[in-house]
């Protein structure tokens, strides 16, 4: 099956309703918070002050609280095989998703804080599903990661990069969220062609959430993602690409960076440019 038939196969599937369902609800909760700031700006509003900052008027930065609510009401609305995996991703983002909405909400949680708050989700998965990375494809590392140690920890640092790297490219409206959905439906496209359509179900739920939000924060930017929303997304990013991989031994690891290789590149670009 080619790409584009894997395409018209992959959103023809019957069981698409919660991914409408997912887009619906994320739409109408950002709307629903666009209009509400009046009672929440006083704590969700992002300021124009900052070198790294392009908008005009302060701008509620909570729009991970209105996916994850949209993704809440998905799974309640998805077979048992669906909730089975998309209940983890909610579970273990809660780490990276509430110290990310604690930063929006008071500006006081540091760096380090947030990044071991990433890699407490990438463990919380692990302990949850008892998936970890256990093979990159590379000659000679993949000896290491069949031991569960060297396996458990890289999957808990790559989850954290991941989710920091959505952080990193969130600023201009559209960015990051398009970023993240083309991403979803690649994995989506991926897994369908090897046959795990549950795996590419959820990825598509998870892009649907996305895109809800997409069309509020662009092009005229009336809500932010902000860090609760970037690490929540960034961490079930990468938490799809561990499922697609050791769900499907016929999928190479490369094809995992590859998907998320526009915030990886960004990452690296920066470290880079400071150094």
């Amino acid at each position: 099956m080619n790409l584009l038939d894997a395409t018209f196969a992959l959103f023809k599937m019957p069981e698409l309703t919660s991914a409408v369902v997912a887009f619906l609800a994320s739409f109408l909760l950002c709307i629903a918070v666009v209009f509400t700031k009046p009672w929440h700006g006083a704590f969700s509003m992002d300021t124009t002050d900052g070198i790294q900052k392009f908008h005009s008027a302060p701008t509620p930065r909570i729009g991970g609280i209105p996916i994850v609510f949209a993704l809440v009401i998905a799974w309640g609305k998805s077979s048992v095989e669906i909730q089975t995996l998309l209940a983890p991703i909610l579970f273990a983002g809660m780490p990276a998703f509430l110290f990310g909405i604690a930063e929006d909400l008071t500006k006081q949680i540091g760096v380090v804080q947030r990044l071991l708050a990433t890699m407490a989700s990438g463990l919380l998965a692990w302990w949850i599903t008892d998936y970890s990375l256990s093979r990159l494809d590379i000659w000679g590392v993949d000896t290491l990661m069949q031991f569960t140690f060297f396996s458990v920890i890289f999957t808990a640092f790559a989850v954290g990069g991941v989710a920091n790297s959505i952080n990193i490219i969130d600023g201009f409206n559209g960015y990051a969220s398009l970023t993240c959905t083309i991403a979803f439906i690649g994995f989506a496209l991926i897994a369908f062609q090897v046959g795990d359509q549950n795996l590419a179900l959820v990825s598509l739920i998870l892009a649907a959430s996305v895109w809800g939000f997409f069309w509020v924060n662009w092009p005229f930017g009336k809500l932010f993602l902000g860090d609760g929303g970037a690490y929540f997304l960034g961490f079930a990013l990468a938490w799809i690409a561990v499922l697609l991989i050791e769900r499907n031994p016929s999928v190479s690891a490369f094809s995992a960076l590859v998907t998320c290789i526009l915030p990886i590149t960004e990452v690296l670009f920066s470290i880079f440019r400071r150094k």
